[in-house]
């Protein structure tokens, strides 16, 4: 059976920490910055957990 590949996107947009935690980087950080307050752009720098719902596939994509 030939090897499986690894999601070119998924490895992209998530990384997996030491202890297995799945991180995703927080949407809306992109363009119109001025507009957003410090305080919601600095809030939206910080990596969060992926859903739970969503271990699973996201797990999948990468190979794990």
């Amino acid at each position: 059976m030939p090897k499986q590949k690894t999601h070119s996107g998924a490895k992209k947009r998530f990384k997996v920490t030491g202890s297995g935690k799945l991180m995703h980087e927080r949407t809306n950080k992109r363009h119109l910055l001025e507009v957003k307050s410090s305080r919601r752009t600095r809030r939206l720098s910080v990596d969060a957990v992926v859903a739970p719902a969503d271990v699973k596939k996201v797990k999948k994509l990468l190979g794990r």
